[in-house]
C-alpha cells in the first residue's frame, strides 16, 4: 500500500522569518555553493535541511558509507542556526527533578546521561575532524532565580545520585568564586561553546568531501513506498531515497504531528569585545526558571545574553519589532547580573524556536511513514540534541535501536508515567 503525504503550499515561511537582526556568526565564512536539482536522482539517504542538524546527520551517515543528498530551499545554516547562541549544554531545559516527577528517575536520568555523553561526543568529533569553529570547553553555571537555593540543592543531590558532575555553591561561595550575587548555583563541567555557523559549514564540507551532494530544493510531497521513499520537489523533480531524514529546524512539515511541541520566540544581544570584563572562565550561565536568562562569552571577548522568551509573540514582524525593546531589557539584566560589563551592544537579534513541554527532543521514525525519520533537537541545548539525533538515526538506519527512541518519540504525550 502506497502512503502519500503532501506538504501544503500555504507554508511560505522563509529563513528570514526564522530570525531577525544579526548575530555575531552570521557574517563569518564564505557562502555555500549549491546546485539546482536538474534531474531525477537516487540516493541512500536524503536529508531535508542543511543547518546544524542536517550537517551533523550528513557527517554521520557519510561516515557510515552512505551516499547522501542534502536539500535546502535557502542557504544552509542561514535559518535558525544563524540565530543560535550555541551553548553546548548537557543540562536539559527541564531539571532532573522535574523530569523525574514526570517520567520517573530511571527515564529522566537516562535522558540526562545521554545528553552528557552527547556533548562529549560532539567535542570529540570536532577535534577529530579538526573543524575551525572556536569550540571551547566550558563549565556551566546554573543559577537560582529566587531568594533561596534549596531547590537547586535538591537538584544537585538528585544529579549526584544519577552520576552527573557538578558542585553546589551557596550564596557566599558563588559570590566569592564567580562574583555573582544569587542565592545559589550548581557549577558543572562538561559543557562547551562554539560558532554554530562555522561548525555547520565544517560538518557539511566534511560530508561533501566524502561524496555527499548539496542542492537547492524544496520537498513538497513524500511517497513512502515499500522499499524507498519518493520525494517530490517543488521544481517537479524527484529524489528516490531508501531513507529520508527531516532536519528542517523550526519549520515543521505537516507530516509531523506532536502534542508536546510549542513555537516560541527569543531575543539576544552581543556586546562589543571586552575580554578584560569576563566572569571566571566564561562559564555558560543560565537560570533555574521557566523563561530563563542565559549568557555566554565569545572568543573575541563579547558577552552574549539572551532570553525574554515568549510563546505569545511568534509572528516574525511582531517579534522583530520588539528587538530594540528586548535589547534594552537584556542590557539591563546583564548590568544586574554582571555589573563589570560594558553593555554597549554590537549585535542584536531574535529567533523563532520550538520547545517541548518536557524539554526533550523529537527524534526517531515518523509514525505511519516507513523510511522517514525526524530530527528535531529543540530547547536551550538544541545542538546537543542534534548530535544525539545523528547518533540515534544513524544507528536506526544501520539496523540497531535504543530505549531513548521511546523517550524521544514524536507521538509521546508528555504526561506523567509515575504512579
Amino acid at each position: 500500500m502506497r502512503f502519500v503525504i503532501s506538504i501544503p503550499d500555504s507554508d511560505d515561511t522563509e529563513q528570514a522569518d526564522l530570525r531577525g537582526g544579526r548575530s555575531p556568526w552570521f557574517v563569518t565564512g564564505p557562502q555555500a555553493v549549491r546546485l539546482d536539482v536538474g534531474e531525477n536522482m537516487k540516493c541512500d539517504a536524503l536529508i531535508v535541511g542543511g543547518g546544524i542538524t542536517g550537517s551533523l546527520i550528513a557527517e554521520r551517515l557519510t561516515r557510515q558509507g552512505l551516499y547522501v543528498v542534502i536539500i535546502d530551499r535557502e542557504l544552509p545554516g542561514r535559518g535558525s542556526t544563524a540565530a543560535s547562541t550555541s551553548m553546548l549544554l548537557w543540562e536539559i531545559d527541564r531539571s532532573l527533578t522535574q523530569l523525574t516527577e514526570i517520567y520517573g528517575f530511571e527515564r529522566a536520568s537516562r535522558a540526562y546521561l545521554a545528553s552528557l555523553h552527547a556533548v562529549a561526543g560532539l567535542k570529540s568529533l570536532i577535534l577529530q575532524l579538526g573543524l575551525p569553529c572556536e569550540m571551547r570547553d566550558k563549565d556551566s553555571l546554573y543559577l537560582a532565580a529566587g531568594s533561596t537555593g534549596k531547590q537547586l540543592l535538591r537538584e544537585h543531590q538528585l544529579r549526584r545520585r544519577a552520576g552527573l558532575p557538578g558542585d553546589f555553591l551557596d550564596h557566599a561561595m558563588l559570590l566569592d568564586v564567580f562574583g555573582i550575587a544569587r542565592a545559589g548555583a550548581i557549577v558543572s563541567s562538561g559543557a562547551a561553546d562554539a560558532d554554530p555557523m562555522q561548525l555547520a559549514r565544517g560538518l557539511l564540507r566534511t560530508a561533501v568531501a566524502r561524496g555527499a551532494r548539496v542542492f537547492e530544493g524544496e520537498a513538497v510531497e513524500f511517497d513512502a513506498a515499500a522499499r524507498s521513499v519518493d520525494v517530490q520537489l517543488k521544481n517537479g523533480r524527484q529524489i528516490e531515497a531508501r531513507s529520508v531524514v527531516l532536519a528542517t529546524g523550526y519549520v515543521m512539515p505537516a507530516i509531523i504531528h506532536s502534542t508536546v511541541q510549542t513555537i516560541s520566540s527569543s531575543w539576544a544581544i552581543a556586546t562589543t569585545p571586552q575580554p578584560q570584563n569576563i566572569w571566571k572562565g566564561g562559564a555558560l550561565i543560565w537560570e533555574d526558571s521557566k523563561d530563563y536568562l542565559y549568557a555566554r562569552t565569545t572568543a573575541a571577548g563579547r558577552i552574549i545574553i539572551g532570553g525574554e522568551d515568549s510563546d505569545q509573540i511568534i509572528d516574525p514582524e511582531a517579534r522583530d519589532r520588539l528587538i530594540p525593546q528586548k535589547s534594552r531589557v537584556l542590557a539591563q539584566k546583564l548590568a544586574t547580573l554582571w555589573p563589570a560589563a560594558n553593555v554597549e551592544i554590537e549585535f542584536r537579534w531574535s529567533g523563532t524556536f520550538d520547545t517541548t513541554s518536557d524539554g526533550l527532543p523529537l527524534i526517531g521514525p515518523v509514525p505511519g511513514a516507513k523510511g522517514i525519520y525526524a530530527a528535531y533537537g529543540y530547547g536551550g541545548n538544541g545542538i546537543t540534541f542534534s548530535f544525539l539525533a545523528a547518533q540515534l538515526i544513524g544507528d536506526l538506519i544501520a539496523g540497531s535501536t535504543s530505549p531513548l527512541l521511546s523517550d524521544f518519540a514524536l507521538d509521546r504525550d508528555g504526561h506523567s508515567t509515575v504512579n
